[in-house]
């Protein structure tokens, strides 16, 4: 699970996703406001522990990352409000670096308040705020400064909701805009007990079931659709084969909906399931197997004590021809 926020392709998704044989919609679609605000209580719950995990990793690292890398710009994508960044940024303005940050997200007002609440937290801090959707719009993200060494951020497990193919395709883009005092800093759920797995996918308040639900609400709200939510119920599951977590919506009875906005029919059989999220989780061997595809070389690898999630730091692989 990670933070991909909703974006003006919301109806071209819909489209596509509830014509497919199998029906699928993107998770960047499960974070309206609402789903915003139910994904901040998921990372408080006991059984969801990414953001936590990953947080007090950022906690313990923050300074030999900045050392490390001499980092004088931060680029984050899918920035959201910022928490956990506010460590780097610190870490940079103690070590006399700092000098820009980046937050790019779909959401505009939460670029605009964050860029607002860190502009008072750091008055000397540069900010380049970028509103879209960082799977079509990174040509937007400004060139590095001179002499002004870049780390590139992208946290929360978030590259684990692309599948294998797409996740290589991904990473070479962000590798390709990488320059040689550039790094990338990427946030990787581990593989575990699937017993673990299911239970931060499936809390025992609800809540993530309610968040997944939320899906249907924002496209009966932006798309004029009729779901009704209480036909559906959340189910989520960890696929051994492939070590991900999958997060569906499945029909409790038959039903049909109609999308007004695009003039689209869908039939729901009982028990037919729309696949809402993938969440990957990665071992050190897949996490650097991912890299090098990308032109990628990992040069430091940071997790927690119990080995649930990782942050690992890569750069240009040093004389290795661009990935095809």
């Amino acid at each position: 699970m990670g933070r991909l926020t909703l974006d003006g392709t919301l109806a071209e998704d819909v489209l596509d996703g509830l014509t497919r044989p199998f029906k699928e919609l993107p998770p960047k679609h499960l974070y309206d406001a609402r789903g915003s605000e139910l994904f901040d209580q998921i990372c408080d719950l006991p059984e969801y522990y990414p953001t936590r995990t990953e947080r007090a990793i950022l906690a313990r690292y923050a300074h030999m990352i900045v050392r490390r890398t001499g980092m004088a710009e931060l680029v984050e994508l899918g920035s959201g409000t910022a928490a956990k960044t506010r460590m780097l940024l610190s870490a940079m303005d103690v070590a006399g670096t700092l000098w820009r940050y980046v937050p790019f997200d779909v959401a505009e007002q939460m670029v605009r308040d964050c860029a607002a609440a860190l502009s008072d937290e750091y008055p000397s801090l540069a900010i380049h705020g970028i509103v879209g959707d960082f799977e079509r719009h990174l040509p937007q993200v400004p060139p590095p400064g001179p002499g002004k060494p870049r780390v590139v951020a992208f946290l929360g497990g978030t590259i684990g909701n692309f599948i294998p193919g797409s996740r290589r395709r991904f990473l070479r883009e962000l590798g390709a805009r990488l320059d040689d005092d550039s790094f990338l800093l990427l946030g990787t759920d581990l593989v575990k007990d699937p017993a673990v797995l299911e239970a931060a996918y499936d809390d025992s308040q609800g809540v993530t079931a309610e968040f997944n639900l939320n899906m249907l609400r924002v496209v009966n709200r932006e798309l004029d659709a009729d779901f009704d939510v209480a036909n559906f119920e959340h189910v989520a599951f960890y696929d051994a084969e492939r070590e991900w977590i999958e997060m569906r919506l499945r029909a409790r009875r038959a039903n049909d909906v109609r999308v007004a906005a695009i003039d689209l029919d869908v039939h729901f059989d009982r028990g037919e399931e729309l696949r809402t999220e993938i969440s990957a989780k990665f071992t050190p061997e897949r996490v650097r197997g991912d890299l090098a595809a990308a032109g990628l070389e990992l040069v430091e690898w940071m997790t927690d004590p119990e080995g649930l999630f990782a942050l690992s730091l890569s750069r240009t692989a040093r004389g290795a021809a661009p990935p095809a």
